[in-house]
């Protein structure tokens, strides 16, 4: 009998011919072998194939959850648009109001102007109060000064007094 390689030639598989194993032998082990890794190549080829499924499932569901998120964020998007032009026409409304609302009369201009005037002027005096560090300030000085403040306002304003009543009597001084 032939002793011939796997493709029929001695220089493929010299170890096959040194060992003195024919053709047929050698057939029917590569067979045996062939097939266990066959079996072995299957279940690796099943193996991948559910993993891929798995990959798979994985990659629609994330396809799904971005196809979601942007539709989330569009209609939030528009939500949004839609408020802001609210607010803008809200915001241009006000302006005509305020573009064509009557000025004060003068005096109320005057009055408001002294008014934030003297709490410019008194702002010192209260500021750590308003911080919460003292007390409000209550020393005789200032609240002398608020009735002077009042008299002279009260003289300016007011027509000469008739005579009928008699004047007021000025606080005393704690010395």
């Amino acid at each position: 009998m032939l002793e011939l390689g796997f493709y029929g030639h001695r220089q493929c598989c010299p170890e096959v011919f040194a060992s003195g194993l024919h053709v047929q032998d050698f057939n029917q082990g590569q067979m045996a072998s062939n097939s266990h890794d066959e079996l072995q190549l299957s279940k690796k080829h099943e193996e991948i194939l559910g993993k891929r499924a798995v990959l798979l499932q994985q990659m629609e569901i994330c396809y799904e959850q971005q196809k979601a998120k942007r539709n989330q964020q569009a209609t939030m998007s528009q939500a949004a648009r839609e408020r802001n032009a609210e607010i803008l026409e809200d915001f241009q409304k006000v302006e005509e109001r305020l573009r064509t609302r009557p000025l004060l009369h003068p005096d109320v201009l005057n009055l408001q102007t002294r008014y934030w005037a003297s709490v410019e002027q008194k702002l010192p005096e209260w500021e750590s109060y308003l911080l919460g560090k003292s007390q409000a300030p209550r020393c005789e000085e200032m609240i002398l000064q608020g009735l002077q403040e009042q008299k002279d306002t009260e003289n300016n304003s007011l027509p000469a007094r008739s005579k009928s009543r008699p004047p007021r009597p000025k606080p005393r001084s704690a010395d």
